[in-house]
């Protein structure tokens, strides 16, 4: 054979490997197989949906917030979750900020619900932006950036938000308006305690419970924990009788103080549990440096600055 043939019979030879040899004919099943896999199977591009925010507890300290975002995949694998980067503001101002890297799975062709807690310290709103005072409402709006990576697409941003409100609860002011006296002796004396609780809160409070404690002069003379169901309304002032036994002997000075017309200091110090329309609330209350003094029961006068002692009856 001449040396001018050998070039030929390569030629041939590599042309018949790619176009009807062996692995001519493998390249050519995977392409088929992979044109009707594309064809059957199609990837589409998840959705997301920020369904609710909870507020799932509220504090005088803070309040903690779940933000549901559901997700739907309408793909036959799973997709993970990459990274979920989300925002609270209030007018352009940064509350609060965070990243969860890693966030899970969706299941195919599924849809489930991702949880995004969130505190915010009422405290650090205060501290950052001065106009956020006790007793308003602060509407604020949630913004959410969910990475997914989708087999054949990539890696996408999902983008939602949803605007919602909180309270920041301001502690209501309480006093003791007057001291009746129902029944009175040196062992145990039987009185009501009347009381004004000052609600400066901008949603009405549905008092549950209230527990106190009480001081004449620096002596402590009992507390209780009362159930009462009493609403409280918005920037209004309510009163509550309290039933209220205590033993004079054990005040020192500071009763005979009281009824020689002298006046004694006391504090009254506890919380109550209400209910509010963003949830349940423990709040303190507290009157330190109140001053008492005894009136007849025939002195209809009556000063609010200073609560007197009514005596209905020995």
């Amino acid at each position: 054979m001449s040396s001018s043939d050998k070039p030929k019979a390569e030629e041939k030879c590599t042309k018949e490997t790619e176009d009807g040899g062996f692995f001519g004919k493998v390249k050519g099943f995977i392409n088929d197989i992979g044109d009707k896999i594309e064809d059957k199977v199609k990837f589409g591009k998840p959705s997301a949906d920020l369904a609710a925010i909870h507020i799932s507890k509220i504090s005088f300290k803070q309040v903690d917030l779940i933000v549901d975002v559901l997700v739907t995949n309408p793909n036959p694998v799973p997709i993970p979750l990459v990274d979920i980067n989300y925002l609270i503001e209030n007018n352009g101002r940064k509350l609060a900020s965070g990243m969860i890297p890693d966030a899970g799975t969706i299941h195919a062709r599924s849809s489930e619900t991702v949880k995004i807690p969130v505190t915010l310290v009422y405290y650090d709103l205060k501290k950052a932006y001065a106009d956020i005072v006790p007793g308003t409402i602060l509407p604020y709006k949630v913004k959410v950036d969910l990475i997914v990576d989708v087999p054949v697409i990539g890696k996408l941003t999902l983008l939602i938000e949803k605007c919602g409100e909180i309270p920041v609860p301001y502690r209501p002011d309480v006093r003791i308006e007057k001291i009746e006296f129902e029944k009175f002796s040196f062992k145990e004396t039987v009185t009501i305690l009347h009381l004004k609780l000052d609600n400066k809160n901008e949603f009405d409070l549905g008092l549950n419970q209230l527990e106190y404690m009480i001081w004449l002069g620096d002596v402590s003379i009992g507390g209780a924990k009362l159930a009462k169901n009493v609403t409280i309304v918005k920037n209004d002032v309510s009163e509550l009788d309290i039933p209220f036994n205590f033993r004079p002997k054990d005040c020192g000075s500071a009763i005979w103080d009281m009824i020689r017309g002298k006046g004694t200091g006391y504090s009254i110090k506890g919380n109550i549990d209400v209910d509010t329309p963003y949830g349940n609330m423990k709040l303190p209350i507290e009157k330190v440096g109140g001053t008492t003094t005894f009136k007849n029961s025939k002195d209809d006068r009556e000063d609010d600055n200073n609560p007197k002692v009514h005596l209905s009856r020995f």
